[in-house]
């Protein structure tokens, strides 16, 4: 439900309010089961609890526009929230952050304003472009995250144009702090593109997305992502994401991390629908993190009962080399795959 209320300004022009939220929460078991509180043998964004049930956000969105010019105000409470921005609180996996617990509460705000109505200028602080997956909980069909999510770019600080020529061809080009910045004084700042591309239909669409540029510790940083999607069907539809980050250091070699993944979206009827996503994470190098390459494959279920959906999920992750505990291992991981359910709900006005 999203509720309107209109404000005359003048003679000529009235503005609208609509506010809209959302609430998730969820439960996770992994299988092993480690003994050490901390080993969750969760790699991922959002999800690092073990036997728990948990809060991830909630959240309420005010968008207000008359004319031209639109602003929002997209605000986030709770654990999912804090990870999300991670540089200004104290969220995981990223980093500590910088303790601006005021500002991890902003998972967007922006204002726009629109010339014409194929071109629209941005500034504030939105959700990036790169990517399949997004923050919003209750608008992804698979619960957990993937990789390419967790260590790509959650959002963007800065300045953007959107051009859309007609509905098959359109672009975006920005400039921003370093990614997952709010506030970066005295930064180099990073380029951002993105061109979109859609057959005549439009039941075909691709993004090549891209963002450059030095990060904080002068590392030159430069990300190719592309998504692709097709409506098969009115019950069948197909995603891919494929990315890779490449990351130069001082004077050294380039390194990078890259990613693959394909999403298959069935819906027989209103009221069910299943989402298998199977993604290969590639971080032999050790630039993400992680340190080995990962496959993993997710099946969830959603039970839609009006705005309300429930996702039972069943994730496997294996990695080439071993990095998951078990229930008998203390400081060295012993598995190189492990399995995890994780039963959650969200819900959306």
């Amino acid at each position: 439900m999203t509720g309107t209320i209109s404000f005359a300004q003048d003679s000529t022009q009235k503005g609208n309010l609509a506010i809209t939220g959302s609430v998730d929460v969820y439960y996770r078991y992994n299988f092993h089961n480690a003994k050490d509180s901390g080993r969750t043998n969760n790699f991922t964004s959002f999800t690092n609890s073990q036997n728990s049930f948990e809060l991830g956000i909630a959240s309420v969105k005010v968008d207000y526009s008359i004319g031209k010019v639109e602003g929002v105000a997209d605000l986030g409470f709770g654990r999912r929230a804090e990870e999300f921005s991670y540089n200004d609180g104290n969220g995981w996996p990223h980093g500590t952050g910088n303790g601006f617990m005021t500002l991890a509460a902003i998972k967007q705000a922006y204002i726009s304003y629109s010339p014409s109505s194929k071109v629209k200028f941005t500034m504030g602080k939105w959700f990036t472009h790169v990517g399949y997956e997004v923050p919003d909980a209750y608008l992804n069909r698979n619960y957990s995250m993937d990789y390419m999510f967790s260590y790509g770019p959650f959002f963007h600080t800065g300045i953007k144009m959107d051009v859309t020529v007609n509905s098959n061809f359109g672009f975006m080009i920005g400039v921003a702090n370093p990614t997952d910045h709010s506030t970066a004084s005295f930064a180099k700042k990073n380029f951002l593109g993105q061109v979109h591309l859609a057959t005549t239909d439009t039941k075909v669409n691709a993004y090549i997305n891209y963002v450059g540029g030095k990060d904080l510790s002068d590392a030159m940083i430069n990300q190719f992502d592309l998504v692709a999607t097709d409506t098969v069907s009115a019950k069948f539809s197909v995603g891919y994401n494929g990315t890779v980050k490449i990351v130069k250091r001082g004077g050294g070699s380039s390194n990078s991390w890259w990613g693959s993944a394909v999403y298959l979206n069935y819906d027989p009827c209103t009221v069910f629908g299943v989402t298998a996503r199977g993604e290969y994470f590639g971080d032999n190098k050790g630039v993400a993190g992680i340190g080995t390459n990962i496959f993993d494959v997710t099946l969830s279920g959603n039970i839609h009962i009006s705005n309300l959906t429930i996702i039972p999920e069943f994730r496997l992750d294996a990695a080439k080399n071993p990095l998951f505990f078990k229930n008998s291992d203390t400081f060295i991981p012993t598995a190189k795959s492990t399995g995890t359910f994780i039963l959650a709900a969200t819900y959306h006005f």
